[in-house]
């Protein structure tokens, strides 16, 4: 089995795949705190024995990170405790992409298996959106060209930025209000934040297709609060929580041929 890690800006999000690609169990946990390599490796080898799977059904790993700052002491633990030297996507990894890009060292290791993702899944062209700490929006074409990519606030970080620069407002749950129209200061907050957003999601999709001259590519939705947009919008076709972990495995699959 592939055990599949992708380490994002909030979470290490972790997928144990079977050799049909399914996800057997998944676990999560936070990237804000620091650990050694003994605490990453003890942690990842009791959850995976918690859903019932031991060291030895581990074959490979593979990494996609945007966090350098942990990568040394988790791939330490990885081969400490689980015995197997992780893969980790980057310059030089197979992923059937063509990225046209100034610097391709620059994009995030996401962004690409979330691309491979979303092609290999759903097709081409398709938009690959990733509700993460930042919203990335992703454009690749039928031929595996990487055509645009867009970044911007992710939801948290424009709540956070809410409360936090506004002496008076309350830290809320980001959640949809039942109407835009509010009536008090905490639903105000969360019909801005989440019908904003929204507004937000729908004109990028709109502009893409526009500026790319492609009125029909399919659009897919991965992360965090991505649903609560996602439920709200007819622009998105589908939303895949497990978007980014089936890219790392696609990726894999394509180091091994």
């Amino acid at each position: 089995m592939l055990l599949a890690i992708d380490v994002g800006n909030t979470n290490l999000t972790f997928g144990l795949f079977d050799e049909k690609g399914e996800i057997v169990t998944s676990f999560r946990m936070t990237t804000k705190i620091p650990r050694t390599s003994d605490e990453y490796g003890i942690m990842v080898l009791n959850l995976l024995q918690a859903k019932g799977a031991g060291r030895e059904m581990i074959e490979d790993i593979m990494i996609a990170s945007v966090v350098p700052g942990v990568m040394h002491s988790l791939t330490s633990g990885m081969i400490k405790y689980l015995g197997k030297k992780p893969y980790v996507v980057g310059v030089g990894t197979k992923t059937g992409l063509k990225l046209p890009v100034a610097n391709p060292a620059e994009m995030g290791a996401d962004r690409i298996v979330d691309a491979v993702a979303g092609r290999e899944l759903y097709g081409g062209p398709v938009l690959v959106i990733d509700f993460g700490t930042a919203t990335t929006y992703d454009l690749i074409l039928e031929d595996g060209t990487f055509l645009a990519g867009i970044t911007s606030p992710g939801i948290k970080i424009s709540a956070n930025a809410l409360w936090n620069e506004a002496a008076k407002l309350p830290e809320i749950e980001i959640k949809k209000p039942d109407s835009i129209l509010a009536k008090n200061t905490i639903t105000s907050m969360q019909a801005g934040l989440v019908y904003g957003y929204i507004g937000q999601v729908e004109y990028i999709i709109r502009k893409v297709k526009e500026e790319a001259g492609i009125d029909k590519m399919f659009v897919v939705a991965t992360g965090g609060l991505g649903r609560i947009i996602c439920d709200e919008t007819k622009l998105v076709d589908k939303y895949d929580a497990d978007l980014t972990l089936k890219g790392i495995y696609l990726t894999y699959k394509k180091q091994r041929r």
